[in-house]
């Protein structure tokens, strides 16, 4: 036994090594100890199967083409691309040389697109083919931009108006895959950054560092979390310009899972045929998504066995969708709960061991819920009055603090309001269990309050859309001289309902699960909810439709 003089530890002296959490050394661990493993991936043309030895390669070739076209540590390299093995490959390629991987959301407006590119000072832009004469348009307006690269299968590049311009596979074939991650760098630097979905203002940039990638990633890999490891088949549904895909295929790559990528523009009929055919395990997108696979499923059959878990985030999924994966169709549905801000991993819902003697009933309850802390991360919940009771009832604003949550937005003076004393205010309001089990129960603005009592527009939508008729539902407040404001609630029925079910039918299904003031006072039957570009509904276009709509009848 070695014995420590106290003296020691009094010189600030460590007993373990100072090794440094970098991007680049996750690539560099799947060539090494999983450099069979697979990544399976669609593109415009065709698919293409990819060993890790193989990507690591091409990754290599990309680091020595963007050092050859003047990129240096710290300047951006932005994204505009669908989920394939080139994304995959920038993904390590500009943060394992020392850049800043940007991903763009291509379904942002022309002007936020615009608006991203020029605030983050890009160096270079590459972009998916059918994504170029979006980018061919907006090349005047780009300030900072000096190359684009596009990505493409075809020999020859689409038309376009570029300057300095580059095939993708060409810079590739001209790259050095010798070339060396970078090892002289702090893992507090940053590597990555990526854009608020603007669904208010101008978007808001957040910063990633190498540090916060990585332990984000081990937080995947958590047995009570996602459980990533190198037995599965991962299909990250979620776009790569979403928040890096939810960090899923940094821990893919890191733990050698095989990766399905299902690239542009796909169909539910794509993601329901690739998980039969590629045997995912798990797979990771927004409630729409999964909305339209359930369709598919009723149309057609498909042997999805291999899925040990279908994880819902963005926002909340509706308890009937929830119990008709897990119940018809056999699958596990979990949701994870987190922002563009936390990574964005925060709270995973996982049942504890002695829940699986719930019934089905109270397991599909207790899953609408968004789980509790991931391990590593802290969290206050808090009222008008401070800090609320864990009791399932009283709301609050949910604070988060850790190693891989923001402390600032990227020059943007918003920050103040977001970030105060070390904490991230999320502006998600929430209730707690006694067990620390958070569900969102709205936005700070989207809570409605009527007569001086809240009213959570999320738990009247979940509600709704158990209702077999109702296929997506979203409520919203208006103005209302005597109460204040009062809730709307906007209905998209299937198909087959259409015609067929009336409004008071939908209030009476509400009337014994809420207090009379909860209840909607008109139920408008509409054919589509406005959406994000990440699938959330656009609450500010549907009250503005709302009100059109009563001034219409004056």
């Amino acid at each position: 036994m070695v014995l420590l003089d106290k003296h020691y530890f009094n010189k600030g002296l460590v007993l373990l090594m100072n090794h440094a959490l970098t991007v680049g050394a996750m690539m560099e661990h799947a060539e090494k100890f999983f450099p069979k493993k697979e990544v399976i991936s669609q593109t415009h043309d065709k698919i293409h199967r990819l060993t890790y030895k193989e990507i690591g390669k091409r990754t290599r070739r990309l680091m020595s083409a963007l050092h050859n076209l003047g990129i240096k540590k710290g300047d951006r390299v932005g994204t505009l691309a669908w989920n394939t093995h080139r994304h995959l490959e920038i993904y390590f390629a500009a943060p394992g040389m020392g850049a800043i991987l940007h991903t763009i959301n291509i379904r942002l407006s022309p002007e936020h697109i615009i608006y991203i590119i020029n605030h983050a000072e890009d160096k270079v832009i590459f972009v998916d083919e059918d994504i170029l004469p979006l980018v061919d348009k907006l090349q005047d307006h780009l300030k900072t931009v000096k190359a684009y690269v596009v990505m493409t299968d075809k020999e020859e590049l689409p038309e376009n108006n570029l300057p300095n311009v580059y095939s993708y596979e060409q810079l590739l074939e001209n790259g050095d895959e010798t070339y060396e991650f970078i090892k002289n760098i702090d893992e507090n630097d940053p590597a990555g950054m990526c854009y608020t979905s603007a669904t208010t203002g101008k978007p808001k940039g957040v910063i990633y560092s190498h540090r916060g990638i990585a332990l984000h990633s081990y937080a995947l890999g958590l047995a009570d979390t996602a459980a990533v490891s190198e037995s599965d088949v991962s299909m990250a549904v979620v776009p790569q310009f979403h928040v890096n895909a939810w960090g899923m295929p940094f821990a893919c790559t890191w733990f050698g899972s095989t990766q399905v990528m299902p690239g542009p523009r796909f169909t539910p009929e794509r993601l329901a045929r690739f998980i039969e055919e590629f045997k995912v395990t798990v797979t990771a997108g927004v409630p729409t998504i999964w909305l339209g696979l359930l369709k598919e499923l009723e149309e057609k059959d498909y042997d999805l066995t291999s899925l040990r878990g279908i994880l819902c985030g963005g926002s909340a999924a509706p308890i009937g969708m929830i119990r008709a994966f897990e119940e018809k169709h056999n699958i596990p549905f979990f949701h994870a709960y987190g922002a563009t801000e936390t990574t964005p991993l925060a709270t995973y819902s996982r049942l504890k061991s002695y829940q699986n003697k719930l019934t089905n009933e109270e397991k599909a309850l207790e899953k609408t819920r968004q789980g509790i802390l991931v391990p590593g991360l802290e969290m206050k919940v808090v009222g008008d009055e401070g800090e609320i009771p864990w009791d399932n009832e009283t709301m609050g604003e949910l604070l988060l603090r850790g190693p891989w949550i923001a402390d600032s937005y990227y020059k943007d003076e918003r920050s103040a309001s977001a970030f105060k004393d070390g904490w991230f205010y999320t502006g998600d309001v929430v209730t707690v269990d006694e067990e620390g089990t958070i569900k969102i129960v709205d936005r700070t603005s989207d809570l409605i309050k009527s007569g001086g009592e809240w009213i959570s527009s999320v738990e009247l939508e979940n509600v709704l859309m158990a209702h077999e008729a109702v296929f997506e539902a979203s409520v919203v407040a208006i103005p209302d001289e005597k109460w204040q404001e009062r809730p709307i609630a906007c209905v998209v029925l299937h198909e087959k309902f259409v015609g067929k079910v009336e409004k008071q039918e939908l209030l009476s299904f509400l009337e014994p699960q809420f207090a009379k003031f909860w209840l909607p006072d008109d139920i408008l039957f509409v054919e589509e909810i406005p959406k994000s570009s990440v699938g959330k509904f656009l609450k500010r276009e549907l009250r503005k439709y709302v009100l059109a709509h009563y001034q219409a009848q004056e």
